[in-house]
C-alpha cells in the first residue's frame, strides 16, 4: 500500500513504518506531563481532605527528570528515523526515476515536454521529500497516539469522552468531503505552473529569434499573463486548503465547550467527581493540538497527491528492455516490411523493406516528411516498430536491450549535442575509459587539430553549453571524433553536412571517409551530390519505398523519383540573385 499509494521504495516503506512508530512513541511521551500534573493535584487534594500525607516532592522531581530523559531519547529517535532516512529515500527515488527515464523509449519524451519532466524530477521529488520528512510520519504517528489516548479515555468515562471527542470525526469529515475540491484547485495551480515554466524556458531558448522578429514585448506580455495565472492559481489553491483546514480546526473548539458543559452537569449531579472533571479539562487542552496537526497534514497530503501521481505515472511507463546478449552474424541492417506510427492512426512508414549491407554505404533520400529520419531511429531502436522487423545480422533488434544494441552503433546527426566541458571530455563520450592518446588520435582523424590548436588551453578548453564557443563545422567534427573513438560497426548519418559551408563540408567529409571504412553505413541526405557515390540508394516517398538500387540504376529510370530530385537540384544550382 505504501508503495502503491505513496510511491515509496521497499526500503523506504520499512523506514517509514519505523518512523511512524517513533513518532507515536514521542507523542505519547509528550502527553506524560499531563499524567504527572494530574497525580500531583490528586495527591494534594487527598492531603487537603486529610486522606493522605503531603506528596513526596523528590518522587515527582524524579518523575519529571525521567520524563525529560524519555522526551530527549524519543525525540532523537523520531528525528533519526524521519529526517535522516527521508534524505536517503529521496536519493533512492531520484536515482530510480532517472534510471527508469534512461530506459524509456523516445516516444515517451515526445509526449512530455522538458519543463514538465524537470518539474517532476526536481520539484515533485523535493515536495515529496518534505512531505515524508515533516508531514506523513507526524500524520500517522500523531493519529495513532491520539487514537490510543482517546480509546483510553473512553474506558475512563465514556460520557465525557464523547463530549470531548465528537468533534474529531466531524472535523476529519470536513477534510474528507472537501478533498476532491482541494485537489481540483491544486491541479489548476499545477497546470499554471507548468505553463509558466514552459514560457520561461521558451523565452530563454528563443531569445535570439524573439529579438530578431521584434516580438519581445508581445512575448513578455504573454509570459506575464502566465505568471499572473500561476499566482492566481496558487492563491486560490492555498486559500481553498486553508479555508477547509481552518473550518475543521474551528469546529474542534466546540469540543471544549461541550466538555465543560457536560462535565459541569455530571459534576453537579454527582455522577463524576472533581478530579475526573479536572482530568478531562487537562486532556482537552492538550489533545486538540495533535488533532490540529492531523488536519493540517491531511490538507497537505491532499495537495500532494497530484505530485505523487505524476512521479508514479512516469514509474508506470513501460521501459524498453531486452536481452543483454547480442551476437549477430555480421552487421547487415535489414528492414523487413516495417510499419510505424508516432501516434495511433497516423502512419509514418508502411511496408518499408530494404537491406543495408555491411561494408557498403546505403543512402536514404526522399522529400521532407517521407520518413528518412524515422528509419534511422528505428534502426537504432530509439522506437519499436508497429509491425515488421528490423534485423542486424539476422537478430531482431526489438529483443535486444537498447544499451547493448547501441554499443554496435555510432551516430552523427545534424543537430550535435555537446556538454559544457572540455573538448577532450566531449570526445571521450564516444568510449568510456578511452586513454588521452586514443582521444587525440580520434580528434586528429576527424580534423579537429586545426581549430583546437587555436584554443587557449587546447583540448582542455571549455566549450560552453552545447558548444556555444564553437562553429557548426567544429561541433560536427567533435561529433565525428566521438564516432571514430567508438569505432562501432554500424554508422548512422543524418544530414551530417547539411548546414556546413563548402570549406567545412570538405573537412567533415574527409573525416567521415575515415569513419565509414568497412562499416555498415546508413546515410540520410538532401543533397544528391552527397550520395552520388553511395553503393545503394533507397528512395522513400510518403512513408514507403518508391525505388532502390545503385545511383546509376536509378538515374537510368525515366520519370523516376531519384532522377527527378537530381534534375531539380541541378536546375537550382544554376539559380542566382
Amino acid at each position: 500500500m505504501l508503495h502503491r499509494v505513496f510511491g515509496l521504495t521497499e526500503q523506504g516503506a520499512k523506514n517509514f513504518k519505523r518512523g511512524v512508530f517513533f513518532c507515536t512513541l514521542a507523542n505519547l511521551v509528550l502527553m506524560a506531563p499531563i499524567g504527572i500534573l494530574f497525580m500531583l493535584v490528586n495527591d494534594f487534594m487527598n492531603h487537603l481532605t486529610g486522606n493522605a500525607p503531603l506528596p513526596d516532592p523528590w518522587l515527582y522531581l524524579a518523575g519529571c527528570v525521567a520524563i525529560l530523559v524519555a522526551m530527549a531519547l524519543t525525540q532523537w529517535a523520531e528525528y533519526a528515523n524521519t529526517y535522516h532516512v527521508v534524505y536517503d529515500e529521496s536519493a533512492r527515488k531520484r536515482t530510480d526515476l532517472a534510471e527508469h527515464l534512461r530506459e524509456l523509449p523516445l516516444s515517451f519524451f515526445g509526449r512530455r515536454d522538458l519543463s514538465d519532466l524537470t518539474n517532476t524530477i526536481m520539484k515533485d521529488c523535493a515536495d515529496q521529500e518534505r512531505m515524508f520528512m515533516h508531514v506523513m510520519p507526524q500524520l500517522f504517528g500523531t493519529g495513532i497516539s491520539t487514537a490510543i489516548v482517546i480509546v483510553g479515555i473512553f474506558f475512563y468515562d465514556w460520557r465525557l469522552a464523547l463530549a470531548a471527542f465528537w468533534v474529531v470525526p466531524a472535523a476529519i469529515g470536513i477534510m474528507a468531503v472537501s478533498g476532491k475540491h482541494q485537489q481540483r484547485k491544486a491541479k489548476v495551480m499545477e497546470d499554471a505552473r507548468l505553463a509558466m515554466s514552459d514560457g520561461v524556458q521558451e523565452f530563454l531558448e528563443c531569445a535570439q529569434e524573439i529579438r530578431a522578429t521584434n516580438r519581445s514585448g508581445d512575448f513578455l506580455a504573454e509570459l506575464s499573463g502566465k505568471l499572473d495565472a500561476f499566482e492566481r492559481g496558487q492563491v486560490v489553491s492555498e486559500l481553498t486548503t486553508g479555508a477547509c483546514v481552518t473550518s475543521a480546526q474551528a469546529l474542534l473548539k466546540l469540543g471544549i465547550g461541550t466538555t465543560v458543559f457536560v462535565g459541569a452537569a455530571l459534576l453537579v449531579s454527582g455522577q463524576v467527581d472533581f478530579m475526573t472533571y479536572f482530568a478531562f479539562l487537562l486532556v482537552v487542552t492538550r489533545v486538540y493540538d495533535p488533532v490540529n496537526i492531523i488536519l493540517q497534514s491531511i490538507g497537505e497530503l491532499l495537495a500532494m497527491k497530484l505530485s505523487i501521481r505524476r512521479t508514479q505515472d512516469i514509474a508506470a511507463e513501460e521501459a524498453m528492455r531486452g536481452s543483454s546478449t547480442f551476437a549477430p552474424s555480421g552487421h547487415d541492417l535489414v528492414f523487413d516490411d516495417v510499419t510505424f506510427s508516432y501516434k495511433t492512426g497516423e502512419r509514418v512508414l508502411e511496408g518499408v523493406s530494404f537491406c543495408a549491407k555491411e561494408g557498403e554505404v546505403t543512402a536514404l533520400v526522399g522529400p521532407s516528411g517521407s520518413g528518412k529520419s524515422t528509419v534511422a531511429k528505428l534502426a537504432a531502436r530509439f522506437w519499436d516498430v508497429d509491425s515488421g522487423r528490423v534485423l542486424v545480422g539476422g537478430v531482431d533488434v526489438s529483443g535486444v536491450d537498447p544499451e547493448t544494441l547501441l554499443s554496435d552503433y555510432a551516430e552523427v546527426f545534424q543537430d550535435v549535442v555537446l556538454f559544457d566541458d572540455t573538448v577532450r571530455e566531449n570526445i571521450r563520450l564516444g568510449r568510456r575509459g578511452a586513454t588521452d592518446e586514443e582521444v587525440l588520435a580520434a580528434a586528429r582523424a576527424a580534423n579537429c587539430d586545426e581549430f583546437v590548436s587555436r584554443m587557449p588551453q587546447g583540448y582542455d578548453t571549455l566549450i560552453g553549453e552545447n558548444g556555444t564557443r564553437l562553429s557548426g563545422g567544429e561541433r560536427q567534427r567533435i561529433s565525428i571524433a566521438r564516432a571514430l573513438l567508438k569505432d562501432a560497426p554500424i554508422v548512422l548519418l543524418d544530414e551530417a553536412t547539411a548546414s556546413l559551408d563548402v570549406e567545412n563540408e570538405s573537412q567533415v567529409q574527409a573525416a567521415l571517409s575515415r569513419l565509414l571504412a568497412d562499416k555498415t553505413v546508413l546515410v540520410i541526405a538532401h543533397r544528391m551530390r552527397t550520395v552520388a557515390n553511395a553503393d545503394k540508394i533507397v528512395v522513400l516517398k510518403e512513408g514507403s519505398v518508391a525505388e532502390q538500387g545503385s545511383p546509376e540504376e536509378l538515374m537510368a529510370q525515366p520519370g523516376g523519383v531519384y532522377r527527378r530530385m537530381v534534375e531539380l537540384q541541378s536546375e537550382s544550382a544554376s539559380w542566382a540573385i
